[in-house]
């Protein structure tokens, strides 16, 4: 019987329109209402995940590449996770549910309050994917954006006052008791002055303690900012790294060293390794899918040249495809990690068309080239996975009843087999958990 570990999905796409340029569309889901997203996280919950992880990003970009994300629905329109939130709690009863918040564009005071009116809502429930999109201040009217530090200096300390306010209420200043008329004690209220360097607010916080602790923090940065705040502060690591041996032990590593430096355990953060599975019914028809996008046609050359265009505000679609690709298109607006993403390990002299094909090219996962591969396969992955001491994995893909059934269908009954999947939830909200293995 192998270890368990724990699951969440990642929303790669945020809650924006889902089903667009699919042929599912046709099933006539509105992305708009809330419907679409219970009915999957029913299923999710019914799978036995920990958490949902919603992605977001509140800017549409710089005004002069805003066609190029909302063309095709890549970067855009993007309503608030944050707000959809509720309604993933009433349908399920164990579910995690981590929405995307951007330390820029909600003050300390009032994200305390509504993060914990949510935590209790959700029966503490909720978690918070912290990013520090440094590229929308403009929407916001506070000062021009920081640089990549200056941003995680300004979540550390946002993060700080939001966690001071949910302790304003010292041990026993809630009273609740009628038989003697008494609801709180007032003295046991701390004030909360803060004034650093972007916040200044005071308190008590107007919302109650939490009985099952605090929501759990999220970060996805990869960076050694990124990781630092990760070791100090999240409960749990959104995780990219390639998924060999070597790789992921060095990269948990260095979360458990950063946990252990800000005085944590290498316990209190579950590092969880984001993965896009393609499962199919035979090992057969994953050779098929591998072969065929070995040679990738026109269409899917564009396909990927437009959603590369969207993440990287910048048109590739609008280049020669068979010169070597000028890096200097690229303005200061865009980010590096996104650029070496595109470019990977090809050369200067590479044309663009070859870099776009090497986007489209799929591989197996019996082979560990890829992720095409059927469900005992990529159950054997998770496995070996485990076998290194892995915490879990992230699931990536879109939050819609046909995605979320195409992955887990077959994949389930399987990872319960071998003892990986958890089948029953802890009591007490997404930290029991988390903390439960």
């Amino acid at each position: 019987m192998s270890r368990p570990q724990h699951f969440g999905w990642f929303l790669a796409r945020g809650f924006g329109p889902h089903g667009w340029g699919h042929p599912y569309l046709d099933w006539n889901y509105r992305w708009t209402e809330p419907a679409l997203y219970q009915d999957s996280v029913r299923a999710l919950e019914q799978a036995g995940f920990d958490l949902l992880i919603i992605e977001d990003a509140p800017s549409l970009g710089s005004p002069r590449t805003i066609d190029l994300r909302i063309r095709h629905a890549f970067g855009g329109p993007k309503h608030d996770p944050l707000l959809l939130a509720p309604y993933l709690f009433a349908a399920t009863s164990h579910l995690g549910v981590v929405p995307t918040v951007n330390p820029a564009a909600s003050l300390p005071y009032t994200a305390a309050r509504q993060f914990a009116t949510l935590q209790h809502l959700s029966g503490h429930r909720l978690g918070i994917n912290v990013v520090t999109d440094t590229g929308s201040a403009r929407h916001f009217g506070i000062a021009p954006q920081l640089d990549h530090d200056g941003a995680y200096d300004r979540a550390e300390e946002w993060l700080a006052g939001i966690r001071a306010l949910w302790n304003s209420w010292g041990d026993g200043a809630l009273i609740a008791d009628p038989a003697h008329g008494r609801y709180a004690d007032g003295a046991l209220l701390a004030p909360v002055q803060h004034r650093g360097e972007y916040f200044s607010f005071d308190g008590p916080l107007n919302a109650i303690p939490f009985t099952d602790g605090e929501p759990a923090i999220v970060s996805p940065g990869g960076s050694g900012r990124g990781l630092a705040f990760a070791g100090a502060n999240s409960a749990v690591q959104l995780a990219l790294a390639p998924l060999d041996e070597k790789s992921i032990t060095e990269y948990r590593a260095k979360i458990h060293a950063s946990a252990v430096a800000h005085g944590r355990s290498p316990d209190d953060i579950k590092i969880l390794f984001a993965i896009q599975p393609v499962i199919v019914s035979s090992p057969e028809e994953a050779d098929r899918l591998v072969a065929a996008s070995r040679h990738p046609d026109e269409a899917a050359i564009r396909y990927i040249a437009e959603r590369q265009s969207s993440d990287l505000e910048t048109d590739l679609t609008a280049l020669d495809l068979d010169a070597p690709l000028d890096l200097s298109v690229f303005g200061e607006h865009v980010s590096h990690g996104s650029i070496r993403r595109l470019v990977g390990a090809h050369d200067a002299d590479t044309p663009l068309r070859t870099i776009l094909a090497a986007h489209a090219k799929l591989g197996r996962i019996s082979d560990r080239s890829g992720f095409v591969g059927t469900a005992n396969e990529f159950a054997d992955l998770i496995e070996e996975l485990g076998s290194w001491g892995n915490d879990g994995v992230l699931l990536w893909g879109d939050l819609h009843p046909v995605t979320v059934h195409r992955v887990l269908d077959d994949l389930v009954p399987i990872l319960r087999r071998r003892g990986v999947l958890r089948t029953e939830y802890a009591a007490g909200g997404l930290q029991a958990n988390l903390r439960a293995f």
